[in-house]
């Protein structure tokens, strides 16, 4: 009889230890979750303070670089020089906008007909490479204000006789297909009356074809013009005195991304002010060029 009372108590005591011990492992389980929630709601918060600090680029740039869409062969804005590297006044721009925002400025050739399109499917995040505003592209993209002036010009031998748009009647006309050369000529008097008009991917071919008698015209941006004949055409080629159009340059970005063209024209307004910007356009002008202003 002892015995049986000593088992069963025995067996009582078990019992008791098992749900003693039962229960202290429940409490750790919530405990330690309760902890798990504490430390997953502490890191969001801070890592939402670490994007906040961050700035606003962090969120729209990838792995810190803006890949800046350009034509390569549209100098002094962007172009490649003797050494296949790309350079230009653009291109001098973004880099010190970008050391501004603490990003890495990514240059990368596109096929400037399809630029809209290179844009709108995001294989980059800014045009920026003598992009003419237009109504068109206001409607299509995300323009940036003015900040440099331009025009569309006569491009000529000075041994052609051509001296005003009236004197391109019969003769070839070259300009860049989809670019603003091409619908400042079409509204142009002389238009329709050519003998005939070749429309090229890029310019640099054109003045090539110009300087060879193969086109007797080119329709060019005045800024490329101004560029070109004086390093490599002075002496041969010549700027007609009638001008087709008043143009102004900016920069597009995706329709909507505000936040993006934020950083990065107030950044470009910040070298502005401080004289970086007018350094640059010195060195690809000889002069201040500059016409931007953000934020007023």
């Amino acid at each position: 009889m002892k015995k049986r009372l000593v088992s069963f108590l025995a067996l009582m005591l078990a019992v008791s230890l098992l749900a003693a011990c039962g229960g202290t492992t429940s409490s750790q389980a919530s405990s330690e979750a309760a902890s798990s929630e504490a430390s997953s709601a502490s890191s969001e918060a801070s890592s939402e303070a670490e994007s906040s600090a961050a700035g606003t680029v962090a969120g729209t740039i990838n792995e810190g670089q803006l890949i800046i869409g350009l034509d390569d062969q549209f100098p002094p804005m962007g172009f490649r020089d003797d050494s296949n590297n790309l350079v230009g006044f653009d291109i001098d721009l973004a880099v010190a906008v970008c050391e501004r925002l603490g990003l890495e400025a990514v240059p990368t050739p596109i096929d400037w007909t399809t630029k809209e399109l290179e844009l709108d499917g995001g294989r980059v995040d800014v045009l920026w490479n003598g992009l003419t505003i237009t109504p068109e592209r206001q409607e299509t993209m995300l323009m940036s204000p003015a900040y440099i002036a331009n025009a569309q010009v006569i491009v000529v031998r000075n041994d052609s006789g051509i001296q005003t748009l009236a004197d391109l009647a019969g003769k070839t006309v070259g300009l860049q297909e989809t670019s603003s050369a091409d619908e400042a000529y079409a509204s142009c008097a002389a238009a329709g009356t050519e003998a005939e008009l070749i429309k090229a991917p890029e310019n640099i071919s054109l003045f090539t074809d110009l300087k060879i008698g193969r086109i007797d015209a080119v329709v060019i941006d005045k800024v490329f013009a101004d560029y070109y004949i004086a390093e490599n055409g002075e002496g041969l080629l010549t700027t007609l005195e009638e001008q087709l159009a008043d143009e102004e340059y900016g920069i597009a970005f995706k329709k909507g991304n505000q936040e993006l063209a934020d950083a990065v024209l107030g950044a470009l307004d910040e070298l502005v002010q401080d004289g970086t910007a007018a350094e640059i356009s010195q060195k690809w002008f000889g002069e201040d060029r500059l016409i931007f202003s953000y934020g007023e």
